[in-house]
């Protein structure tokens, strides 16, 4: 088993209102949270200082889905990684597959990205995955490999002793496919490793997330690989009974 605390991380994405955080957020203050998981919610950015407020004696921990590379200026419509931080968020997804294709998010701007969660004092979550042609391509590990790269030749590879690395196979989000335990196993085992022959602690260290349609039914499965210490969960993370199951499940708990 390893040392490394299990992180579940619900993503929202763009759903929500006032009166869901209410009723989310009821339902995990009725239960008992398992120990020794690191729950993290990730809310659309409009609802983040009512969901910190919401689940501030629960031991959830909260964050944003996005974050400006810089601290300030004449950005319209974006927020800065300090923000965040001012409304109570503590983690930031930089990025995500949908910000790559859709706001065409290159590797240099998440890379900048991940820098400033980091002087803002917020725990970057980085997600990297392949497409499905370029994993049909024989592609899948070297557009990994360079994701990864990108942020080392950036910010150090010892960065990432203060970030998470998610792996989202762009295949598998929001299409009811999912990677098998063995394929998910593989690819990161393959970002260990990548991270290790430049900081082998850094590599220990670090917890490596899946991000491809989890839910609880494949949980289990995927949670019980060695270099998957939890998951970033999509649509299952919008329904409070199934993600505490989830977060259950990283704990070792039977459902």
């Amino acid at each position: 088993m390893s040392a490394r605390q299990p992180l579940i991380a619900g993503n929202w994405k763009m759903n929500g209102s006032t009166s869901f955080v209410g009723e989310f957020c009821a339902a995990l203050g009725v239960q008992n949270l398992a120990q020794g998981v690191t729950t993290l919610l990730l809310p659309p950015v409009a609802y983040l200082q009512q969901v910190v407020s919401a689940v501030a004696d629960l031991g959830v921990e909260c964050g944003a889905q996005n974050a400006h590379s810089e601290a300030a200026g004449a950005y319209t419509g974006e927020i800065a990684p300090e923000m965040v931080r001012d409304l109570g968020g503590r983690w930031v997804l930089v990025g995500h597959s949908e910000r790559r294709q859709y706001f065409a998010e290159s590797d240099e701007l998440l890379a900048d990205k991940f820098a400033a969660a980091l002087r803002a004092d917020l725990t970057p979550i980085f997600c990297v995955g392949e497409t499905l042609t370029q994993r049909n391509a024989g592609q899948a590990e070297e557009v990994v490999r360079q994701q990864i790269l990108g942020v080392a030749e950036r910010v150090g590879s010892d960065a990432f002793l203060q970030g998470v690395v998610a792996y989202e196979p762009v295949w598998a989000i929001g299409t009811g496919e999912t990677a098998t335990p063995a394929q998910a196993q593989a690819m990161h085992g393959l970002i260990r490793a990548e991270i290790a022959a430049m900081d082998p602690t850094a590599a220990s260290a670090m917890r490596l997330l899946y991000g491809g349609s989890m839910n609880a039914g494949n949980a289990a499965d995927l949670l019980a690989e060695p270099d998957i210490d939890g998951g970033l969960v999509g649509g299952a993370s919008l329904k409070a009974a199934e993600f505490l199951q989830i977060v259950g499940l990283a704990a070792g708990q039977e459902t």
